[in-house]
C-alpha cells in the first residue's frame, strides 16, 4: 500500500499568514490615516474647514479592503475544507475496486478488460488502444449491435510485441447507416493499490500508474 504525505497543511500554513500580513498591513495604514487626518483636523482654519467629501471616501475604501481580506480568508477556509474532504474520500478507496468511466484499463499479467456501450447500432465500429504516451498500440474491430458490449485485450501490440503492465485507454468509434457517429460509452474496473496526496489534487494509484479521482464512478469492494 502506498501513500504519498499531503501537502495541505504547508499550503494552509502559507495561505494564512499570507493573510495575517495582509491584515496587520492595513491596519498599520490605517492607523497612520487616522493619524494624519486627526492632526489636520486639529489645525485647519476654522474659516476655510476641510472638505470631509475626501477621508470619508478613504474610510470606505480602507472598510472594503477589510472586507475583502475577511471574504478571501473565508474562502481559504472553504478551499481547505474541500481539499481534506478529497484526500478523505481518496483514501477511503484503498484496496478497493473502483469503475474508471474515461477508457482507462488496467493491463495486468497479459490481460486488460473493458466493456463498451453503443446507443445504436452500427454499421462498423472500431476499437483503438492507445498507451500512457497516447500512442496507437493496438486496433481492431468491435461489435455493431446496440447495447452494452465486453472486450479483452491479450497486451499484444499491432506487431505482436508483449505491451508492459499499466494503464490504457480504449476509444470506440462508431458509425451509424446514415453515416452520423453513434454515441459510445467505456468502463473498466481496477483495483486502488494507493492514494498519492502530494498534489494539489488526490490521485488514486493502479499498479504503477495515477489516475484522477474523478476517473472513478463506482467503488465496490
Amino acid at each position: 500500500m502506498t501513500t504519498a504525505v499531503s501537502n495541505t497543511t504547508t499550503t494552509s500554513s502559507t495561505t494564512s499568514s499570507s493573510t495575517s500580513s495582509a491584515r496587520t498591513s492595513l491596519s498599520s495604514n490605517f492607523q497612520t490615516f487616522l493619524t494624519l487626518l486627526t492632526t489636520q483636523l486639529q489645525n485647519q482654519d476654522p474659516t476655510s474647514p476641510m472638505d470631509s467629501n475626501q477621508f470619508t471616501q478613504q474610510l470606505v475604501q480602507y472598510s472594503q479592503v477589510e472586507q475583502q481580506i475577511d471574504t478571501n480568508t473565508k474562502l481559504d477556509s472553504l478551499i481547505s475544507l474541500s481539499s481534506s474532504q478529497s484526500s478523505n474520500l481518496a483514501m477511503s478507496y484503498l484496496g478497493k475496486n473502483v469503475t474508471l468511466s474515461d477508457g482507462t484499463g488496467q493491463l495486468s499479467s497479459s490481460s486488460a478488460t473493458w466493456t463498451y456501450t453503443l446507443d445504436n447500432a452500427s454499421t462498423a465500429t472500431t476499437l483503438t488502444i492507445k498507451d500512457s504516451n497516447g500512442n496507437v498500440v493496438y486496433s481492431t474491430s468491435g461489435n455493431t449491435t446496440s447495447g452494452t458490449h465486453s472486450f479483452t485485450w491479450d497486451g499484444k501490440s499491432l506487431a505482436g510485441d508483449t505491451q508492459s503492465d499499466g494503464l490504457y485507454t480504449l476509444t470506440v468509434s462508431s458509425t451509424a447507416s446514415d453515416g452520423t457517429a453513434v454515441t459510445t460509452s467505456v468502463a473498466s474496473t481496477a483495483k486502488v493499490t494507493g492514494v498519492d496526496l502530494s498534489g494539489s489534487s488526490p490521485k488514486l494509484v493502479i499498479g504503477s500508474s495515477e489516475v484522477s479521482l474523478s476517473s472513478a464512478t463506482m467503488v465496490t469492494n
